[in-house]
């Protein structure tokens, strides 16, 4: 299999590019660096069957050119940080949607059929469910960032029914893990290392949400692409738990061998305009098809400290 993978230097990207070169594929990294790093795909430039491509999606002249010749696309290239759409209201439109546009027509021009995407639990907005199944609806994002994946995974929907492509659709939890460059467990780390007396936290520290170690992330990507073959397949990829912000940052201050430290709340029920406070996502579709997370929320986070803390030393 010849696979194009946009966003292949990236956090996740980077360690489904690990596992495609390791079951003997081809892959094409196509990546602006933005947000990615080429140290996350050092180890491979010297393969034969491994290409890097430093380049934009918006370039839709370049996409159609580099896609070209490849069977699979696994589309994982986007703004990662949610809390950036509040001060650039177009950055979602543009990495989400527009890319996203660009990298089906450049697929139909050289008639490749299939896509794997990386959406996201924000898809589904702030809802009163207890879990979250890829049923419900309607889909009512409250963040930029999860109007840019909704719209994706629109324009990926009507380019399978209008050209008859092939998808593989993942709303993710949230991704932890080796390489992470940014998010809750980064930043408690960052903000310790400052001062390691106090901990800012934003919201009040209830937010609860399932986290999901990169490793398993990777593995269901493929188990779901392996073993689902219908011609839209749409999945939650997630842990059956959730931890709170909080634990997290008992969990990061454990793990930094750090006593007393005062946790200083700035207020309200979610960190950032936009911020689900609270959700959990019902995993069952592709857990019946067989796959299921080999970690728990806690253990996923307290592995990912322990990752971010060991490329620090």
């Amino acid at each position: 299999m010849k696979a194009f993978v946009s966003g292949g230097a990236g956090f996740i990207g980077s360690h489904l590019v690990d596992s495609l070169i390791e079951n003997g594929h081809t892959v094409t990294v196509y990546d602006n660096l933005s947000s990615g790093d080429k140290q996350f795909i050092q180890h491979h430039l010297h393969q034969e069957n491994f290409t890097f491509i430093k380049a934009d999606l918006l370039d839709l002249k370049r996409v159609k050119k580099e896609i070209q010749g490849h069977d699979i696309v696994f589309h994982l290239a986007a703004n990662p940080h949610v809390r950036l759409g509040e001060k650039q209201t177009d950055l979602d439109l543009n990495q989400g949607i527009v890319a996203t546009y660009n990298i089906l027509e450049a697929m139909r021009h050289s008639s490749i059929k299939k896509i794997v995407f990386s959406s996201s639990s924000v898809v589904y907005g702030e809802t009163q469910e207890s879990s979250l199944s890829e049923t419900y609806g309607p889909t009512l994002p409250i963040s930029l960032y999860g109007a840019g994946k909704l719209g994706a995974e629109g324009l990926i929907s009507a380019f399978c029914g209008t050209f008859d492509f092939q998808t593989w659709i993942y709303r993710f939890a949230n991704v932890v893990g080796a390489r992470g460059t940014h998010g809750v467990i980064v930043d408690f780390i960052e903000k310790l290392k400052k001062n390691p007396k106090e901990l800012e936290i934003l919201g009040d520290g209830k937010q609860c949400k399932p986290y999901l170690y990169v490793s398993d992330c990777v593995d269901g990507i493929l188990f779901g692409f392996t073993h689902a073959q219908e011609k839209m397949n749409l999945f939650n990829l997630s842990c059956d738990t959730t931890t709170t912000v909080t634990r997290i940052a008992e969990m990061v201050a454990e793990e930094m061998k750090l006593k007393n430290v005062s946790f200083k709340y700035t207020g309200g029920i979610r960190g950032w305009k936009g911020d689900v406070p609270r959700f959990q996502l019902d995993a069952q579709k592709i857990n019946t098809l067989g796959w299921k997370a080999t970690l728990t929320s806690d253990e996923a986070v307290r592995k990912a400290i322990r990752d971010v803390l060991h490329a620090n030393l």
